[in-house]
This record gives structure tokens, C-alpha cells and sequence, in this order.
């Protein structure tokens, strides 16, 4: 019984993990380009207010280094799942 056990699962399982791997990917490449996106409203407000001769500076650097670092790791996710369904 053990054995018929563990041939069922060397043949279900690398048939079930990989599209989960892939999902999971994905769905984690979608919550980072949504934490990229939705700062930008505020983005866009502090270089106005920068361009109007305010105290945006340092507003501006951060909003647009963390759209940057959660827009790179949106666009690697959805590139490894590419890259695992290939394999």
C-alpha cells in the first residue's frame, strides 16, 4: 500500500505544483504592481507641488523609489512564472 501510495504521488504531484508555482506568481506579480500603482496619484501631487516652488522634494524621491521597487518585483514575478511554465 506504501508503495502504490508514493508511485501516485511521484505522478500526481509535479503535475499539480507546477501550475500552483505558476499561479502564485502571478497572483504575487499582481499585488506588486498594484502597490506600484497606487502611489502615483501621490506622486504626481508632489511634483506639483515641487514644480510650484514647494517642500515636495524628498516626498517625490521616496514615493517614486518605492513605485520603482514594487513595480520591479511586479514585472520579475510575472517573469519567473513564465520562466517555470516553460520548463
Amino acid at each position: 500500500m506504501v508503495g502504490k501510495t508514493k508511485q501516485f504521488l511521484s505522478f500526481v504531484l509535479p503535475g499539480v505544483i507546477k501550475p500552483v508555482r505558476i499561479l502564485w506568481n502571478e497572483m504575487m506579480g499582481f499585488i506588486f504592481l498594484c502597490l506600484g500603482l497606487i502611489p502615483l496619484p501621490s506622486a504626481i501631487r508632489a511634483y506639483r507641488d515641487y514644480a510650484d516652488g514647494g517642500q515636495g522634494m524628498f516626498r517625490l524621491v521616496l514615493t517614486g523609489i518605492f513605485c520603482s521597487v514594487m513595480l520591479y518585483f511586479g514585472v520579475s514575478s510575472f517573469l519567473k512564472a513564465k520562466r517555470i511554465g516553460k520548463s
